[in-house]
């Protein structure tokens, strides 16, 4: 194969550097000398190029100089043929694969480079994986000034090996004057953190949340040559937030790098303004809101047992106003209507926030946006605070409603207010909806009340990003609550300005950064293909143990698609459709004096021993894996539908037929 001249110049050179980078020249020089000295008669006088090479395999140099240099080729330059393009550069370890990033040149960047992480003393025996080997890994996740990346996975240990750069665009989404390049006293107004959130992922795929930090990345502009290294100490969560988990090594750096960079002294004053500003708007807003609740508590004094919450502890351990959990969040085109969006919420995961021994009391932890979506899992309030974003984002007028369930457990969900005074609840564990119609007790026994469907019994404040109010109604119960807003008897509000004060965007520390979503990296077709031949085998496996053949029937496996799909259907927009089509078509499939048995169930997870040690738990279905009769044929359809952030809905059904022998 022939290069272009350029091409084969270049390739020569960077060859060249290799081999002096790896001092070839002189172990072969060093071989050269030994095998004249040791392995050449005296009689031969002339070594040739087949001995040199030889003994140059032998000792392994040949060998170890293949190992060293690994090809990369640039995958966004079109191949003009279908032939392999010969590689252009070599690299000393095995890279990753290398992409273009275009760069605007009129704009600055920050290049956050991980360095790799010391001290993550929880996971100091891990043993080495081997190769091929499935191991617990790190995951760590960004969001900087709408951006988000995510890094490689590397395995779990106590010097966990992560090497990941990320370019972060410091003019994005504001300050839109792109023709004019920020200087370095322009970013130090943009107070905006890096968010940072280490994420573990167990063998079985489970999450855990590590660590959430906030990097201040500003100190990068007192630094000579726009460049500078920190050492950061990741915290736990929850009850663990005041306890080291491990350290990360960071490199920030400036694109372009500044012309002129600012004194440590004036970066430190600056930190110390935003700090003392921040302290004093909260420190106002906490007296406010004390004078707001000793007014409330004189109005019945059994308020004070009412689920009226206005701060709230993140991951962190730090007191947040709960309007600060909350923001109009729009999907662009992940999304397209509210109910999907009610849908999306109901298959991330539901997990209450870990305790530490018994009692079984609950622990009080609301996540950021951005560790409840990279753990694709959390309690009832982020689902609620993350359905409510989404509906304002919407153009509803919704709020998070808090109060109790059944048996009196703590609870949150979501409330929309019509224009017409119409109030609809949703459930974001579930995405249903509920009409509310308040009982009147003051109506004479006779008069026939509305049936509540909801499962909620009382209600103690309601909030979003611009409102909070105190239910101060005699009765706290939702059936008889009135939900007229602007009735300062019935509703307490906060002072709209308080909350402005600590929950707009760019006021205080309290505001939390709100990430996009990101679309789903899942291939439906693919991954449904995947759980579908396994739960196959998983079937046949365990009808083999029972002493039963497994014939299975492909035809009538198809058959079961459009249920399925039906079934989805029907979750994200509460319309039923296509069973009438999928009837008529297994009854074409049954034949005479044979019996079909299906068994539809739905799962938010993707690991096929654990739905099928789930499905066997129901006795409906276990009659149909063991089905015992004539001509038994069974089938099992798998239906993965994908989500904004990698969610998914699992619908699996089991179905079979057989000949009916009484």
């Amino acid at each position: 194969m022939s290069l272009p001249p350029g091409k084969a110049s270049e390739l020569k050179r960077i060859i060249h550097q290799q081999l002096v980078k790896m001092d070839v020249h002189g172990r072969i020089r060093e071989v050269l000398a030994d095998t004249i000295q040791e392995e050449l008669a005296p009689e031969h006088q002339q070594l040739s190029t087949e001995d040199l090479i030889k003994a140059l395999r032998q000792r392994g140099i040949i060998d170890g100089v293949m190992k060293e240099l690994k090809f990369v080729t640039d995958v966004n330059e079109k191949e003009e043929t279908s032939a392999p393009k010969p590689a252009t550069h070599f690299v000393d370890e095995e890279p990753p694969v290398f992409k273009k990033t275009n760069i605007d040149p009129t704009r600055r960047y920050l290049y956050l480079q991980v360095l790799g992480g010391k001290a993550f003393l929880e996971h100091l025996q891990e043993p080495q994986p081997l190769p091929g080997q499935i191991c617990s890994t790190f995951t760590l996740c960004l969001h900087f000034r709408n951006q988000r990346f995510r890094s490689k996975p590397v395995p779990c240990a106590c010097e966990p090996d992560f090497h990941d750069g990320f370019l972060l665009e410091v003019h994005k989404d504001r300050l839109g004057d792109g023709s004019k390049m920020a200087d370095a006293t322009t970013m130090l107004s943009i107070c905006d953190p890096v968010h940072m959130v280490l994420i573990k992922t167990d063998t079985f795929g489970e999450t855990t949340l590590v660590a959430s930090y906030f990097l201040e990345w500003r100190s990068v502009l007192a630094a000579e040559n726009g460049i500078t290294n920190v050492a950061i100490e990741l915290l736990g969560v929850g009850t663990e937030s005041k306890v080291s988990v491990g350290v990360l090594n960071i490199r920030l750096e400036m694109y372009p790098q500044l012309s002129k960079t600012l004194s440590p002294e004036v970066t430190n004053t600056q930190f110390a303004l935003e700090r003392q500003k921040n302290a004093e708007r909260e420190r106002l807003f906490l007296v406010y809101a004390k004078q707001w609740w000793r007014e409330y508590l004189q109005i019945r004094p059994t308020h004070n047992v009412r689920l009226v919450k206005i701060f709230a502890q993140d991951e962190n351990g730090v007191n947040r106003p709960v309007c600060a959990y909350v923001r109009p969040l729009r999907a662009g085109r992940l999304l397209d209507t509210p109910r999907q969006a009610a849908r999306f919420v109901s298959v991330l995961g539901y997990e209450r926030a870990p305790v530490i021994g018994g009692g079984g009391g609950k622990q009080e932890q609301w996540c950021t946006l951005l560790a409840f979506l990279c753990r694709n899992k959390g309690d009832c309030e982020d689902h609620a605070n993350l359905l409510c974003s989404l509906l304002l984002g919407f153009g509803l007028e919704a709020f998070v409603c808090v109060g109790t369930k059944a048996k009196g457990v703590s609870h949150t969900w979501v409330m929309t207010y019509g224009t017409d005074g119409a109030i609809t609840f949703w459930e974001s564990l579930t995405g249903h909806r509920y009409i509310h119609r308040a009982v009147n007790p003051d109506d004479p026994p006779l008069v026939e009340q509305p049936k509540p469907l909801y499962p909620y019994r009382t209600i103690g404040c309601i909030f979003n990003h611009q409102k909070f109010l105190g239910n101060c109604q005699p009765s706290d119960a939702v059936e008889v609550c009135v939900f007229d807003l602007h009735d300062e008897s019935k509703w307490k509000p906060m002072s709209g300005e308080a909350i402005k004060s600590v929950c707009s965007p760019g006021t205080s520390s309290s505001v939390l950064p709100f990430p996009p979503l990101c679309a789903s990296t899942i291939d439906a077709a693919v991954t449904s293909n995947e759980i579908e031949l396994q739960l196959r085998i998983l079937v046949s496996e365990h009808r083999k143990d029972l002493g039963l053949s497994t014939v299975w029937d492909d035809h009538l496996s198809y058959l079961l698609s459009p249920a399925l799909a039906a079934y989805e259907l029907e979750r994200a927009t509460s319309i039923s459709a296509g069973n009438e089509e999928f009837q008529d078509a297994v009854r074409r499939a049954v034949p005479d004096g044979h019996t079909f048995k299906g068994f539809p169930i739905h799962f938010v997870y993707r690991n096929a021993r654990r739905a099928f040690a789930t499905c066997l738990r129901s006795p409906f279905c276990e009659e149909i894996i063991c089905c015992r009769g004539d001509q038994v044929r069974l089938a099992v359809r798998v239906r993965v539908f994908t989500y904004p952030e990698s969610a998914c809905a699992v619908w699996i059904m089991f179905a079979c037929k057989y000949r009916s022998v009484l």
